[in-house]
Parts: structure tokens; sequence; C-alpha cells
């Protein structure tokens, strides 16, 4: 159950078995500005994820996730395979979720900050894409502000969407 107002700072801890049917309601909830996604599908990701992280309150109560995988995955998304066949080591953001109640209490952003630590951590780009068609001007801003630059853009679901795909290199190491 969405709460109308936070009454705790929510902080981040892995997401747990027991919290799959709590992410998948707030995924479904998100959808058109994610993609439906079954329980079985979403086990999948879960279990694969080298990020699985959710915002959560003082009552355990989830309001918002992060998935992120790595490469060699046998997964179809086509923004996942477009990454895979460009970028040797990588950090695939798949879905972003903040539930509405949770929404303005800079999640997303603590979220990615956190994904963010993954990446540098492994030298790899942190990757994702945006929809163009039908259009994600927030999304859009929010990713230039993080420092994601378009490095290609395809036409995924029968040519029904248009995204663009990008990345954010972690910073060079000196030898």
């Amino acid at each position: 159950m969405q709460h109308a107002r936070i009454s705790t700072v929510p902080t981040l801890r892995d997401i747990h078995f027991d919290d799959l049917p709590a992410v998948q309601a707030l995924n479904e909830a998100a959808v058109p500005a994610v993609n439906s996604l079954a329980m079985a599908p979403l086990q999948w990701l879960w279990e694969h994820a080298i990020y699985r992280r959710a915002a959560v309150d003082a009552t355990g109560e989830v309001g918002g996730f992060l998935l992120g995988l790595g490469p060699g995955l046998a997964y179809a998304s086509p923004n996942y395979r477009w990454f895979s066949a460009r970028y040797p080591d990588f950090v695939y953001v798949d879905r972003i979720v903040v539930g509405a109640a949770w929404r303005n209490l800079g999640l997303g952003t603590q979220l990615y900050a956190d994904i963010w630590q993954l990446a540098v951590h492994r030298g790899a780009v942190l990757a994702c894409e945006v929809n163009l068609e039908p259009a994600n001007p927030g999304s859009l801003r929010f990713h230039a502000k993080f420092g994601f630059r378009s490095v290609g853009e395809q036409r995924t679901e029968g040519g029904t969407k248009r995204v663009t795909l990008l990345v954010r290199e972690p910073p060079a190491t000196s030898e």
C-alpha cells in the first residue's frame, strides 16, 4: 500500500525475494514509462542482476527500486543487446521506478549515485536508454545532469518506440 506521505527518510537496501510482489506492483503502476513485467521475468531479472536495490521506509515498505545488469546474459532486451554488442563491460540500468508517493525525495538521484559507485568500482560504463518517441524530456534532463551522453539511437517494439542509448564513462585512472 502506498502512503499519502512518507513519514521517515527512505534508505537503500538490497531487494529481498519477499519484496518482489511490491516491486512488481510499483513496476506495473509505472507502465508505460517502463515495460510491463510478469512475476517470472521479474524473478529472472532479480536473480541475474548485479545491482538490485530498493528504497524503503522504516516499516520496510518498498517505495522505489533499481535493477542493473552486467554483460554476458541471455537477455532478450534489444537495448541490453545493443550495449552487449559494443561494450566489453557495462552496468546496464534495466529499470528504475519510484512510486508516486515517494517522488521528489531525491530517490532517483540516490539510486543512480549508488549504482554509479558499482560502475566506477568495475571500471565500466553505466548504460541505459531513454525514450525519444514517445518523448521523456524529464528523463533526458535527469540523465544529462548526471553526466550521460548519447552513443546511439534505435527503434524498438516494432518501430513504435525510438530510444537514445546513453552511457556515463567511469573516471580515467592514472597508471
